[in-house]
């Protein structure tokens, strides 16, 4: 099970900072996670960057139960 991080908009609008999620590859347990906190989350997630790790992530990377995804959304500031 990966370890799920949200930062920023992301855990306001999936409602937690974490969540654990049990998926092959980074596809995954984004694909989950989409599923768990809807559709607002996937708008989000459409303009954020996933970092595996410390690395950016692609869809295909294999995950495992050490590893942890973040989700870090752009953040604009004045």
């Amino acid at each position: 099970m990966a370890r799920l991080i949200l930062l920023g908009p992301a855990r306001e609008v999936a409602g937690c900072r974490e969540d654990v999620i049990r998926a092959p590859d980074v596809a995954g347990v984004l694909e989950q996670a989409r599923e768990r906190y809807g559709s607002a989350f996937a708008e989000l997630l459409a303009h954020s960057r996933v970092w595996r790790n410390g690395i950016l992530a692609r869809d295909e990377d294999l995950v495992t139960d050490q590893d942890e995804i973040a989700v870090v959304p752009p953040i604009s500031g004045g």
